[in-house]
C-alpha cells in the first residue's frame, strides 16, 4: 500500500464518525484543479509503509470511529482490499473516497460488506469531463456506472463537485442533475487556491454563480446543497 499521509483526526471527512483520513499515493485523473499535485504525481516516491499505520490505528482504539482512504484514488491500489479488511478487522468502519473510475472494484467492495460510506467526486457534466478531470478520453462510462452502482447499493453516500470558475457553468450543473437524478446527498464546493494545485491561476465561483449552480442542480437533485462556507 503506498501512503503518503495521515491526517490524524477529521470531524469533517467521514460525517458522523470521529475519524482519520489516509490518503494514497498516485491517480488516474489529472484535474487542474487538484490541491494533493504530490499525491496525483508521485514520481519515484514510494510513500510510508502501511505497517506504520496499522500501529497508529492500534493507538486510537476507543478514540476514533473509523478511516477515511482518500488519495489520489484509492483503488488504483493493488492491495486496497486486505487494507481494508484490516482496517475492520481492528474496529473501525471504512469511508472511501473515489473518482468512480473503477466500477468493477468498487462493486466487489459494496458487495462484500466492505465499505461503510462512500463519497464519489463528480468532475463535471459528461461532456465536459475531459477538460475537467485532465484527460483526452476520460472513462465516462465507467464513471456512469459507479454512479449507478453507488445510488443503487444501500450504502450511505454523497457525491461532490468542486466548483471551479474556469471550468464549470450554470447549464453544466443542469447536465448533472440530470446525471444523478435523484440522488440523496449531493455538494456544490468552492475551489481554495492553494500553492499544491497542478494548474495555477484558476479561481474560485462567485456567491452569485454558486447559488446559480445549484439552483440549476435543484430541478433533479432537491438535495444539493453547498459546502465551504457559502
Amino acid at each position: 500500500m503506498r501512503i503518503q499521509g495521515v491526517q490524524k483526526v477529521t470531524l469533517l471527512d467521514f460525517p458522523g464518525c470521529v475519524a482519520c483520513t489516509v490518503f494514497t499515493l498516485g491517480c488516474n485523473f489529472r484535474c487542474p484543479f487538484c490541491h494533493n499535485a504530490s499525491l496525483v504525481i508521485p514520481g519515484e516516491g514510494k510513500g510510508e509503509e502501511s505497517e506504520a499505520f496499522f500501529s497508529f490505528l492500534d493507538t486510537r482504539r476507543g478514540k476514533l470511529d473509523g478511516v477515511c482512504i482518500s488519495g489520489g484514488e484509492p483503488l488504483l491500489q493493488p492491495d486496497i482490499r486486505s487494507f481494508i479488511e484490516r482496517i475492520r478487522e481492528k474496529g473501525f468502519s471504512v469511508k472511501l473516497d473515489t473518482n468512480g473510475s473503477s466500477p468493477d472494484i468498487l462493486a466487489e467492495l459494496m458487495r462484500d460488506g466492505l465499505l461503510d460510506a462512500i463519497a464519489m467526486d463528480i468532475k463535471n457534466a459528461p461532456d465536459r469531463y475531459a477538460e475537467t478531470c485532465g484527460l483526452e478520453s476520460p472513462p465516462i462510462e465507467s464513471i456512469g456506472r459507479s454512479v449507478t452502482l453507488i445510488m443503487t447499493g444501500g450504502i450511505p453516500y454523497e457525491f461532490r463537485t468542486t466548483v471551479v470558475d474556469e471550468f464549470h457553468r450554470e447549464e453544466d450543473f443542469r447536465r448533472i442533475g440530470e446525471w444523478i437524478r435523484g440522488a440523496s446527498a449531493y455538494y456544490l464546493q468552492t475551489f481554495v487556491e492553494s500553492e499544491g494545485v497542478i494548474q495555477k491561476g484558476l479561481h474560485p465561483a462567485s456567491r452569485e454563480k454558486m447559488a446559480a449552480c445549484l439552483t440549476a442542480v435543484s430541478k433533479d437533485v432537491p438535495t444539493a446543497r453547498l459546502r465551504g462556507g457559502l
